[in-house]
């Protein structure tokens, strides 16, 4: 009689079934992973994904200027001018502007102190229709915008209220300054000449505003101060404070914006 392995008499294990991917899909393909729903980007914008674009620094470039170029390749707000035909990012900021305080209307009569590169004209000039009237003065050159007189030179100039007057050939409804002064590193300097450059603008929008008019002002840091904030009161119904989402988030850039304008007073 054979002998029998001891082990042979053991019922072998069932063969355990090859485990289902409960991942997969009837049709054996991978499903896609599910996570936070992530919000969906801005009309005209890519997402924030696509913007990873990387600049690699140049033998003559300096380090401040590839971070310059870096920051501008993935800015959401340049890639929408340039795919709407804006010829800045800054024209964003008046589009929100206009959004919020409902300043630019059919026909109205609009100064851009400041001007260059244009965005800010090019969304006047829209909004303000063929019936309306859009001047602009820069001391660097701007090319032509239809339906825009634009002035090359200094505003400063004790010459360009009486230029800028001429060219509007009446009263503004309303005055727009994004201009800002060449800074120096010292802070305390650089605020004066952004407080001197907004007393100028205040100064020449009360000449010209007629009344219920509107005036748009860049400021910093804290925004509008001191004699400049008082002056704003006394002269319209509403002053607010605004920073728009197409200022960059680290910029201490804010824009004052004084409506209903009072009138001239005999002093």
């Amino acid at each position: 009689m054979e002998r029998r392995n001891s082990s042979s008499g053991r019922k072998k294990p069932p063969k355990r079934a090859k485990s289902t991917n409960i991942a997969t899909t009837a049709l054996g393909e991978e499903p896609e992973k599910r996570g936070r729903k992530k919000s969906a980007p801005v009309k005209g914008e890519a997402s924030s994904r696509d913007f990873n674009v990387h600049v690699k620094t140049a033998k003559r470039r300096e380090y401040g200027s590839t971070l310059w170029l870096k920051r501008q390749l993935n800015d959401p707000y340049v890639r929408k001018a340039k795919a709407e035909g804006y010829r800045s990012r800054a024209a964003y900021k008046l589009i929100e502007l206009d959004e919020k305080f409902a300043l630019l209307k059919p026909g109205a009569r609009v100064v851009d102190l400041g001007c260059a590169p244009g965005g800010w004209l090019q969304v006047a000039v829209k909004k303000t229709g063929r019936s309306g009237r859009v001047v602009g003065i820069d001391y660097l050159n701007v090319p032509a915008v239809a339906g825009v007189d634009i002035l090359e030179m200094d505003f400063l100039d004790d010459a360009a209220p009486a230029a800028l007057k001429e060219k509007l050939g009446g009263e503004a409804d309303i005055v727009l300054s994004d201009m800002a002064a060449p800074t120096t590193g010292h802070k305390a300097t650089d605020h004066l000449r952004i407080v001197a450059l907004a007393d100028a603008a205040l100064d020449f929008a009360e000449d010209v505003l007629a009344p219920g008019g509107a005036f748009v002002c860049k400021v910093f840091a804290g925004g509008a101060e001191g004699e400049l904030l008082a002056r704003l009161k006394a002269n319209f119904t509403a002053v607010k404070h605004a920073k728009p989402k197409a200022s960059r988030q680290d910029s201490s850039e804010k824009y004052v914006v004084a409506t209903g304008f009072k009138g001239r007073r005999d002093d």
